[in-house]
């Protein structure tokens, strides 16, 4: 069995490196400004009926670094996710009859182009790309045909172009060439020929993460990208996502996973309630009273004080729900 992500630790690349050093000198507080921010997102509400799911005052991504999104179930992570990608839309702005003053209108910005309103697969084209935690593998399709769906700008998906082969062998050959080097990178390349529904579900997170790297994306979004898989390939999940912040690629990834959030991420946002509560470095941030609270509604009331073992011990309840919630999200999704 693969060590577990608690167990294995490598030395920070220089990609790594650098960006732990810009981080440093950032705020730790909700909403604080990054030096060079690839995602900007201001005042995005989500209502469902008389619940908000999901209010954003303002939030920021540092470009390169791995961000892990954290919160209890609930605190609207993945319709966050689904806010910013276009699979979902904002509630109105409109001011209600009686009710308080409408907020400023949604905005967001993704690599200084704005997306509000924009639909899925245009925010796709413009380099930020999701993964969902319930895999959306083709199942009735091979595993090379899944990656090649995720190619962009092929010719050949222009009708008139399609029917003239001269015209996109080319391109279709590339794309073939590359879908090659990330399954084999993926250790997926004895599998290209198989149905993706015949995959494991660790194997249908990798294929996934290898699918959303066809189209070169500048950020990849992962929801829950540890849920559903097997020990053994949680190790070889985690090395493909550090290598992506070595490419120099911005990822922002859901996880109830502690000891993954600890081990991989530059810089933790947490979510409650639908609302930021806290941001800062992944050993600092879960020593926050606003996380202990989140996760820990129940203790509102306890003083903390200033007893380091009363304070261990509520990070380690913190950790360990957050793993029952990973451990019931697995048993959901199989």
């Amino acid at each position: 069995m693969a060590p577990s992500s608690s167990e294995t630790h490598h030395a920070p690349g220089p990609a790594t490196a650098a960006i732990r050093t810009t981080l440093a000198g950032v705020e730790e507080t909700a909403g604080s400004p990054k030096p060079d921010p690839i995602l900007v997102v201001d005042n995005i509400v989500r209502r469902f009926g008389g619940m908000t799911a999901v209010n954003v005052e303002h939030l920021e991504v540092q470009r390169g670094a791995i961000t892990a999104l954290i919160g209890p179930n609930g605190a609207g992570k993945t319709t966050f996710f689904n806010l910013i990608t276009g699979f979902d839309k904002p509630s109105s702005a409109k001011r209600l009859l009686g009710g308080p003053p409408a907020a400023e209108a949604a905005r967001w910005s993704f690599d200084g182009r704005t997306l509000a309103n924009t639909v899925a697969s245009r925010v796709a084209r413009a380099g930020m790309v999701r993964t969902f935690q319930l895999t959306k593998a083709l199942s009735r399709m091979t595993v090379l045909e899944n990656m090649l769906i995720g190619a962009k700008g092929n010719p050949g998906d222009n009708l008139a172009i399609g029917l003239i082969k001269p015209l996109w062998a080319k391109a279709e050959r590339a794309n073939r060439e590359k879908a090659q080097e990330l399954l084999t990178r993926f250790k997926l390349d004895t599998k290209r020929d198989d149905m993706a529904g015949s995959l494991s579900g660790g194997q249908k997170k990798l294929l996934e993460m290898a699918r959303a790297l066809m189209s070169d994306p500048k950020m990849v979004m992962l929801d829950e990208p540890m849920a559903g898989v097997n020990p053994a390939l949680t190790q070889s999940l985690l090395e493909h996502i550090q290598a992506l912040r070595e490419d120099g690629t911005t990822v922002l990834f859901v996880e109830h996973d502690m000891h993954m959030v600890r081990h991989i991420s530059d810089w933790v946002v947490v979510m409650a309630q639908g609302e930021v509560v806290a941001e800062g470095g992944p050993e600092r941030v879960m020593k926050n009273p606003a996380v202990i609270d989140a996760y820990l509604g129940a203790y509102h009331d306890t003083d903390l004080g200033d007893d380091e073992a009363v304070t261990t011990g509520l990070i380690t309840q913190i950790e360990a729900e957050a793993e029952a919630e990973a451990h019931e999200s697995d048993e959901e999704s199989r």
